[in-house]
């Protein structure tokens, strides 16, 4: 891996870039990303720290861009690193009906994440609610390259941002490439950077009282368990209990099962099996489990650079508990 920067495009991105990378990472290679493109079955060929001030997305200007990280989920990449510290969890589906996740971190950085993975084309219509976000990733499928290339973020291969990342010995490759976040963005941006249309405060009226929820897609499943000790949802993974590499049950303090299109794009893995395309822009239903209870609610994204609004059935913001959010995005 080499020692380059992120890829900026223009006279914007270079005066944003000499502001947030550190001096050690060398500013404005070019780069491509295809080192570590997989073919997504694991193989290799007051507001809290988790608050956005608005429903609808629009808040002051941030300090600086979010860190989205691409993040491994087969069983084989768990336990996975820095988890516990993320603002947001996004899980989608990808090829062979797995999942993979993107986690957002503007509040706190942890020491390292992972293990890290690839790009999917989802992610690019997904991370246009933030200003300028900037994406880790292992790599990508070639035909996705140009897109990432020209889209509003700034990319951080492993070839654009060689320093930032290192090979664990915990387990084998592809599964073990870690990111040190502050190799990358000197600080966390702060809670503001977060325009996810998101609101929290008090639980609504009403409610499905709610034991444990269980997300399947065709070859992964997300189990959400209450627990009134730490008032927090234990994630469950195929079956087995989701823990960071330090022993930290993960534990949202909210879960979102958004209803969304998954389509065909026009993106295949190496064995040939279709990427799906997780559509985040335009409305639809979801369920948020919070506080032991199941909400009917229902979300509306009106373009891409808008955050997500979820409301109560009669209108009302449907508020989140304070704490990690985590996004499942289930096929509607």
């Amino acid at each position: 891996m080499g020692q380059r920067a992120p890829r900026r495009r223009g006279a914007k991105r270079a005066a944003l870039l000499a502001v947030t990378m550190t001096a050690s990472l060398a500013v404005g290679c070019t780069a491509h990303h295809g080192g570590s493109a997989d073919d997504g079955r694991g193989r290799t060929p007051s507001q809290s720290p988790a608050q956005s001030p608005s429903a609808s997305g629009s808040t002051a200007p941030a300090a600086g861009p979010v860190l989205a990280v691409k993040i491994d989920n087969v069983p084989a990449a768990r336990p996975q690193t820095g988890l516990d510290a993320a603002d947001i969890v996004y899980a989608e589906q990808v090829e062979g009906g797995l999942s993979r996740l993107m986690a957002v971190f503007a509040t706190k950085f942890p020491q390292s994440v992972g293990p890290v993975r690839s790009a999917r084309v989802s992610d690019l219509e997904l991370l246009r609610q933030f200003s300028d976000p900037t994406l880790a990733f292992s790599g990508a499928q070639r035909k996705l390259l140009p897109l990432i290339d020209k889209a509003p973020l700034r990319s951080a291969s492993p070839d654009e941002a060689g320093r930032a990342y290192y090979r664990g010995g915990d387990k084998p490759a592809p599964h073990n490439l870690y990111l040190h976040p502050k190799q990358l963005m000197p600080s966390a941006p702060g809670a503001a950077a977060l325009t996810t249309g998101f609101v929290y405060g008090a639980a609504p009226a009403g409610g499905k009282p709610t034991a444990s929820r269980t997300v399947r897609y065709p070859s992964a499943r997300f189990t959400f368990t209450w627990s009134g000790d730490k008032q927090r949802w234990l994630v469950t993974e195929d079956g087995t209990p989701t823990v960071t590499t330090d022993g930290k049950r993960l534990a949202p303090a909210t879960v979102v099962v958004q209803y969304v299109k998954i389509r065909k794009s026009a993106y295949h893995d190496v064995l040939g099996n279709n990427t799906p395309y997780t559509v985040t822009v335009g409305s639809g239903k979801a369920d948020v489990l919070r506080d032991g209870r199941t909400y009917s609610a229902d979300w509306k994204r009106q373009k891409a650079t808008d955050g997500t609004q979820f409301t109560t059935p009669d209108g009302k913001p449907m508020n989140f508990a304070k704490g990690q959010v985590w996004v499942i995005f289930a096929k509607s």
